[in-house]
């Protein structure tokens, strides 16, 4: 008597960089995961499902975005259960009129390849016209002397290991940049290094934070991904622009 074992159901992962802005920058982190679950099946995709009594599509973000913080490097990565390209993906997502989401671009993440974990934030504040700008390098001064700082997490106090995860703090063209590292412990949220900083004040003169870029552990390779509207040459001159202005910004 012969038995058949049945085919494991077909699994491939992808990993979407997207930005979220506008009014998308007051939802939260619950609501943008449902958003993107009711973009994919716009796009008629066939999810890939958890396993058990209430399954679930497999959407994941390797870091969650605070409220109030806009996102132009997000990443999610979603896993199908359909044979389909890269680019076919992009021209799925890039169809839907989903306003404050812009898809930037998608990557097919390569068999065996780990689920992507955080490295580094990157954010930018920027400086309203008239601001004591003075007050914000002493402010930076003080904050490279410090080891720890103390904030408040979920009614309970938390100590977080600050000058181990502050990669960079400058100003640079009327903005205050900042460079995190990702931590297995407390994670340092830039809306807590700006009160230590007793930089409040920003955010209350009208600035709001931006993550500008997100650094991935296990970054795909440019073969594995396609952009939106960009071409290879397009491409190699955006990195060589960014990669002068981080120069010009050196402090």
């Amino acid at each position: 008597m012969s038995t058949t074992q049945a085919a494991e159901p077909l699994r491939i992962r992808f990993q979407i960089r997207f930005a979220k802005t506008d009014l998308l920058r007051w939802i939260s982190h619950r609501d943008l995961a449902r958003l993107w679950e009711r973009l994919l099946r716009r796009a008629k995709l066939q999810l890939s499902m958890t396993e058990g009594f209430h399954p679930k599509p497999r959407i994941g973000f390797p870091s969650a975005l605070a409220l109030g913080i806009e996102g132009l490097d997000e990443v999610v990565e979603i896993d199908l259960a359909e044979a389909m390209s890269a680019q076919d993906l992009l021209q799925r997502l890039a169809a839907d009129d989903q306003p404050g989401l812009q898809i930037r671009s998608v990557g097919r993440v390569p068999e065996g390849l780990p689920k992507a974990r955080l490295r580094r934030s990157h954010y930018s504040v920027p400086i309203p016209a008239g601001f004591d700008v003075p007050s914000i390098e002493a402010a930076i001064a003080r904050m490279r002397q410090v080891e720890t700082l103390t904030v408040q997490r979920k009614q309970k106090t938390v100590t977080i290991d600050a000058a181990s995860q502050i990669d960079e703090l400058k100003i640079c063209d009327s903005e205050l940049i900042i460079v995190m590292s990702a931590s297995d412990k407390a994670d340092l949220k830039p809306t807590d290094l700006l009160s230590a900083m007793g930089l409040d004040s920003l955010l209350e003169a009208g600035a709001y934070i931006v993550r500008t870029r997100v650094e991935l552990e296990n970054t795909l390779g440019p073969e594995h991904c396609v952009h939106l509207g960009m071409n290879h040459e397009e491409r190699d001159a955006n990195q060589r622009r960014s990669a002068g202005r981080e120069s010009h910004c050196d402090s």
